[in-house]
């Protein structure tokens, strides 16, 4: 085979000299085939070899940067991935903060509750306590404050929502604007713009731990309140019958005490407080009850005195005289009064006395009712504190109604005013 390339060559009859395109021949034995080679195919054959070039060239490069580019997407693949899990776990982290969170806060919360509970159950029981020993301090005087009721925790905690609701995050009806919620039991810092459930918790808390301190200061004020007013009461009466001479028990004195102040707590505080009250209040039952055996009332209320006690002009003779008693004028049949309990010891007629009544009170004082009409007991009858020994009349030594009274003591006869003036003090406390 061979090959050949002839330019055709020729001239133009106008132009000139004419180009040939180049011919190809291909002969082969006999057989000879010719192309002509025309510029613009090429033009097309070298542009397919430059694609080509540039394809192979771009494919070599492929394959050889692969290799890093690949390493460059997983790098970047591990990072993201890493990335999220960082991000997962500091969600998990934080999650379980607020968990912790959470069941600390209701640990809190359980425990203040039981505080409180425990602090209900101990007002009850000092309640409990202060019954039996304030049934005797109902004779104090009316303005005597007395310890309110119980209060009651639970009541509290339904009218200003459950805690533990607003711990779980439904709403709590709570309205405190006396002052911050951090006051008293508060483990947070500083306050929050927004207060949150557990906040609004803390803050009926602390409403209700400030009302069972206000309630126990008030019992122990109370209490101290009460114990003076006895103590004053039986000062009172004490006075009132030394003045009359009357004998005093001697273990009031020990009232008069002192020594050094030692701090308590509330709960020892208030133990001290409720034995003081109690020791005033019968030390004030027994002064009372030597004070009702004492004769001190008036034996004929409202009547005057027509003749007191001491040396006077003897009304039948003239002759000065001693006068054992006091006498009152009263009209005929009006009643006469006994002065303390006791127990008769006469009744009947007993000379210049004529109809008299003669009442034992005990600790050596007696008292006698003389000139009666009539006598309403009997010998060895049970006397209380007014009750009607007989009828003035003007029987015996006497000359006209009246009664004559007196007091003796261990036999010997005493001053009746005395006495009538200490029961004018102490009459109200009795």
């Amino acid at each position: 085979m061979e090959f050949r390339s002839v330019r055709a060559s020729g001239q133009s009859a106008v132009f000139g000299k004419r180009k040939e395109p180049h011919t190809v021949i291909i002969a082969r034995g006999n057989d000879i085939r010719h192309f002509t080679v025309r510029p613009w195919l090429v033009a097309l054959a070298g542009s397919a070899f430059a694609a080509v070039a540039i394809g192979y060239l771009l494919a070599t490069s492929y394959l050889v940067l692969r290799d890093d580019l690949i390493g460059a997407a997983a790098a970047r693949q591990a990072r993201m991935q890493q990335a999220y899990e960082d991000r997962i776990s500091a969600l998990r982290s934080q999650v379980d903060r607020i968990t912790s969170r959470q069941l600390l806060d209701q640990q809190l919360m359980e425990d203040k509750v039981t505080e409180l509970l425990a602090r209900q159950t101990q007002l009850t029981q000092r309640h409990g306590r202060l019954e039996p020993v304030l049934d005797p301090a109902g004779d104090l005087p009316a303005d005597a404050p007395i310890p309110s009721g119980k209060p009651d925790v639970r009541a509290s905690l339904a009218t200003h929502g459950n805690p533990f609701d607003a711990l779980l995050g439904r709403t709590a009806a709570v309205s405190d604007d006396d002052g911050e919620a951090y006051a008293f039991w508060s483990t947070r810092e500083g306050v929050m713009p927004e207060l949150s459930a557990a906040d609004s918790a803390d803050k009926l808390f602390v409403a209700i731990n400030q009302s069972l301190r206000t309630i126990e200061s008030e019992q122990i004020e109370r209490l101290n309140t009460l114990a003076e007013s006895a103590y004053e009461t039986a000062d009172a009466i004490a006075a009132a019958l030394e003045t009359a001479g009357l004998p005093i028990d001697a273990e009031y004195s020990e009232r008069d005490v002192g020594g050094p102040l030692i701090a308590v707590d509330n709960a020892v505080n208030f133990d001290t407080k409720v034995k003081e009250l109690d020791d005033a209040l019968d030390h004030l039952e027994a002064l009372k009850k030597e004070a009702v055996s004492f004769p001190l009332a008036n034996p004929a209320p409202g009547r005057t005195v027509s003749s007191k006690f001491g040396t006077r002009k003897d009304p039948l003779l003239g002759a000065l005289a001693h006068h054992s008693g006091m006498d009152f004028r009263a009209p005929m049949g009006a009643p006469i009064r006994a002065t303390a309990s006791g127990r008769v010891v006469k009744a009947g007629w007993n000379g210049g006395y004529g109809r008299m009544v003669e009442i034992d009170h005990g600790n050596g004082f007696s008292t006698r009712y003389a000139h009666m009409s009539a006598i309403s007991v009997k010998e060895g009858e049970a006397i209380a504190p007014g009750d009607e020994v007989g009828k003035v009349g003007s029987s015996g030594r006497s000359t006209g109604p009246h009664l004559h009274y007196e007091i003796r003591k261990n036999g010997e006869a005493v001053d009746p005013i005395r006495f009538i003036k200490a029961g004018s003090k102490v009459g109200k406390y009795l």
